[in-house]
């Protein structure tokens, strides 16, 4: 009996070095999470009942737990490596088949997918074509296409008009520079994103009144009604009601015709006070093509691609997936998992809801096993083994003490 109790001790023993080193081997593993060896007595009985006087008949190994405590995160210069900080897997589709991992280095493959290394592709919320986030879950793909780029329709100004301003003694005339009071320029597009030199001319024409001229490449631009703008007698803008200005549509060569409206008193509304002339604000809609130059990933997993035009799009946004049970999680290798009956579905949703953690760009989580302490298991189940083949080496030599007695 006493062999196989101790045989018994020296596989339990074997098995928690197995666990043990396999946890040694993976400290450098991004992602991976340790496991330790749990154990349970062996005890049999003949009849129903047991007695204080009993004798257990060893012990097994009950289970290898895995510990899904977070790893230290570890900056990197890749902004395509994500953390999780928090609970949670990132879920990634494996030739249609879903698997789950805490290991976030991912690139892009030659079709545009966010994969890592095992060609497993990132699975998120994907984005319509304005760029918001839908419900619909698929594999996140990056496109190297082109931006199409957006005729300029509107225009905000935000600028201080001097309150001082004479009015000009000769009727405006964009070529004579006294014919009016200030001027303004920024770039504006066509449909097929050429740029042109947008000008704005302003000509005081009273007390609190004044008249604007929107110039393309050189060319007036007529408005529909009146270019007119007035002010309050504090300064504050008046008129026109809702602040726009809009022009009729300005033939391009080549291109649609650019309709523009400018707006004066909305966002940052244009305004007559006693400073001189400044330019608070000035943006217009329109952009040129764009080439995808970057992605960037906030924290709650929001992807958004940035084009060489200076113009971003959001993509998706990264799909987390958590268990009542991730001890339950079947392992699969390459710091994967799958859903088991016993870790229960999988609870997919965004990172920094619910449960679930957030996401850090350029960053990796290291393993989650502390080295010190798995060497000091190290040696207690090397005491373990020593003990154990010990007992068999007192009990041969008991037996052989029976054996030749004469």
């Amino acid at each position: 009996m006493s062999f196989n109790i101790a045989l018994s001790g020296l596989n339990a023993s074997s098995a928690d070095l197995d666990v043990i080193s396999n946890n040694i081997a993976n400290v450098s593993t991004t992602g991976f999470k340790g496991s330790r060896s749990e154990f349970s007595d062996i005890f049999s009985s003949a009849s129903i009942g047991s007695v204080s006087t009993a004798i257990g008949s060893g012990v097994n190994v009950s289970r290898v737990a895995q510990q899904f405590s977070q790893g230290n995160i570890n900056v990197t210069n890749n902004g395509l490596d994500l953390a999780i900080s928090g609970q949670g897997f990132f879920r990634l589709s494996d030739n249609g088949s879903t698997v789950y991992s805490r290991s976030g280095s991912f690139g892009i493959d030659n079709s545009g997918y966010i994969t890592n290394a095992q060609n497993q592709r990132l699975t998120a919320y994907l984005a319509d074509a304005s760029g918001n986030v839908t419900g619909a879950l698929g594999d996140l793909q990056l496109s190297t296409a082109n931006i199409v780029p957006q005729a300029t329709s509107n225009i905000n100004v935000g600028v201080n008009l001097e309150s001082a301003a004479t009015v000009p003694a000769v009727a405006f005339n964009a070529a004579d520079p006294s014919s009016y009071n200030n001027s303004t320029s920024l770039t504006l597009y066509d449909s097929q994103g050429t740029s042109h030199l947008g000008t704005l001319y302003f000509v005081k024409t009273a007390p609190n009144s004044w008249d604007t001229h929107l110039f393309v490449d050189g060319t007036e631009v007529t408005p529909t009604t009146s270019g007119a703008i007035t002010f309050n007698p504090d300064g504050t803008f008046a008129t026109p009601v809702g602040g726009g200005v809009a022009y009729n549509a300005f033939p391009i060569a080549g291109a649609n015709a650019l309709s523009i409206n400018v707006d004066y008193g909305s966002s940052s509304p244009t305004t007559q006070f006693g400073g001189n002339f400044g330019v608070n604000s000035l943006s217009q809609d329109g952009y040129a093509t764009g080439r995808l130059s970057g992605v960037d990933i906030a924290s709650n997993g929001t992807i958004q691609a940035r084009y060489t035009n200076g113009q971003s799009k959001t993509l998706g946004q990264v799909a987390l997936a958590n268990f009542a049970n991730p001890q339950g999680l079947r392992q699969l290798g390459d710091t994967s998992w799958a859903e088991s009956s016993e870790s229960g579905v999988p609870l997919v949703g965004q990172p920094s809801t619910a449960s679930l953690g957030s996401i850090q760009s350029g960053a990796l989580e290291a393993s989650n096993v502390d080295l010190t302490a798995q060497l000091v298991n190290m040696i207690t189940a090397q005491r373990n083994f020593q003990a154990n083949s010990q007992v068999i080496k007192t009990t041969d030599a008991i037996t052989q003490t029976i054996i030749n007695i004469r």
